[in-house]
């Protein structure tokens, strides 16, 4: 089957709710390609591998969590950029990411599904009180010590994530944000969690982690995030009867 994609995007943004969020990139369709698609190719970031594993797949759409056209970024279509550019529009692709929406959103979300995935019960927002929640804390359903923790996150994700300690205690609140989020360890302070998980790790989270009694992991930013966008095109996929392909390009940070 086919769908026009002005009605694919226009269902992602009111599933995701956009209009709620105040992003660093525009959310939605970034660049217009061949009016109906068919074959989506989903994958975290907009990268020329990603690009080619498309083309080569003769997809219509190449659906990502991160796009193009970031706040404070060059304007110039030179380099890395106009090659990109290039690729698409030469091969009539269209773009579309969606950036924040897809790792707030309770079903579909990065942080939802990496939950999942962990076996982490989410109970409600990082930040009382916060509509949208960027960041979720929530109860494993067993106590764990740091280094059980550590090799279920392994165990799920496929690459062994830094740990800081913060202590002795065990754990069974979590306070997750995918990506880079570390800074909002304090957030995770404020609730009383027993460790929080982002994707990245910056020097003074080790300290905050140390003498805040409050473990920290460090399991991937492209690994954290790697479930929201596969899970959005596995639901387009059903929703409209079209052919759908995670592609993983490898990226160790």
């Amino acid at each position: 089957m086919a769908v026009a994609i002005d009605h694919l995007v226009r269902y992602c943004d009111q599933l995701l709710e956009t209009g709620r969020f105040r992003d660093y990139c525009p959310n939605g369709l970034q660049v217009e390609g061949r009016s109906e698609v068919k074959r989506v190719v989903s994958g975290v970031t907009a990268c020329q591998a990603l690009l080619d594993e498309a083309l080569a797949w003769e997809a219509d759409l190449v659906l990502v969590h991160h796009g193009y056209f970031w706040k404070g970024e060059p304007v110039q279509v030179t380099g890395i950029k106009r090659k990109r550019l290039h690729t698409l529009l030469a091969a009539d692709m269209n773009l579309v990411a969606y950036h924040l929406p897809l790792d707030a959103h309770a079903e579909l979300g990065n942080n939802a599904r990496l939950a999942q995935r962990l076996g982490i019960t989410l109970e409600g927002p990082l930040e009382p009180g916060q509509e949208p929640a960027i960041g979720n804390i929530g109860l494993l359903d067993q106590p764990l010590t740091l280094q059980a923790f550590g090799e279920r996150v392994e165990q799920a994700l496929g690459r062994a994530p830094q740990m800081i300690s913060g202590g002795d205690h065990l754990i069974q609140r979590v306070a997750l944000c995918t990506g880079a989020a570390e800074r909002m360890i304090d957030l995770a302070m404020l609730q009383g969690a027993d460790l929080f998980l982002s994707g990245e790790i910056s020097e003074p989270v080790v300290h905050t982690a140390r003498e805040g009694c409050i473990h920290y992991c460090g399991a991937g930013h492209h690994a954290t995030e790697r479930y929201g966008v596969q899970a959005l095109g596995e639901h387009l996929a059903e929703h409209f009867g079209l052919e759908h392909r995670f592609i993983d390009i490898d990226n160790p940070v």
